[in-house]
């Protein structure tokens, strides 16, 4: 999978760099294991974090910097991390989908950093991060139509699919998806992000059968 990043978001994000796993994968319901994971990650950040804490993760800070280069209001259009993160202290669940994007959930509650999932059998030719363009919308996965003017998004030969706020309803991953791409965003980079790409193959392969087929750092 050839992905790169615009230069026109390099020249505004000079660090940014994105962790790219491609791999044939078995999607199943939520496993009563990898929930485990999840529930105790859940708890320590209950018992630890408050929802003005949320705002100094330096992770989600680089976000909603990033965004604000961009020219996009964080606190209209969260990353997802954020929307993420700061439902635990308002006492909120989480929601379980499938074992994939429990992974995703896992990681990105771990590390605060944006992550997305794909579907690839939905995704025609090469993908480009970049910013979206006044007028540009899709249908994010359970939020309805998104503005995606000035948001940062990935796109292929079709349009955008995914964003470091919601992922699309068009190439979003269900338990018939067998080759997906999953996307780690570090908008101002990360020195454990190879650390972070290695566990995610991991859960991958014990949770989800998966053959990884790639694994990269795109910046």
């Amino acid at each position: 999978m050839n992905v790169r990043i615009d230069e026109k978001v390099k020249e505004i994000l000079p660090n940014l760099q994105l962790g790219i796993i491609e791999a044939n994968v078995v999607v199943s319901p939520s496993d009563d294991e990898l929930w485990g994971m999840i529930d105790s990650v859940y708890k320590h950040l209950q018992e630890t974090l408050t929802l003005e804490d949320v705002l100094k993760i330096e992770s989600i800070q680089a976000a909603r910097r990033s965004y604000k280069k961009l020219g996009k209001d964080p606190s209209r259009y969260r990353v997802s991390s954020d929307s993420l993160i700061r439902r635990i202290p308002k006492g909120m669940d989480l929601y379980k989908v499938n074992n994939i994007v429990d992974i995703n959930n896992l990681i990105s509650l771990e590390t605060g950093h944006s992550l997305g999932c794909v579907d690839l059998a939905k995704v025609k030719g090469d993908v480009v991060f970049t910013k979206g363009n006044a007028g540009d919308y899709y249908e994010g996965i359970g939020r309805g139509q998104i503005n995606l003017e000035n948001m940062p998004v990935f796109k292929d030969d079709e349009g955008y699919f995914a964003s470091t706020t919601s992922d699309s309803v068009r190439t979003q991953v269900t338990e018939e998806s067998k080759h997906i791409m999953m996307m780690v965003i570090c908008f101002e980079g990360d020195s454990k992000l190879n650390e972070y790409i290695e566990k995610i193959n991991s859960l991958m392969t014990k949770y989800a059968q998966a053959k990884i087929l790639e694994s990269k750092i795109v910046g």
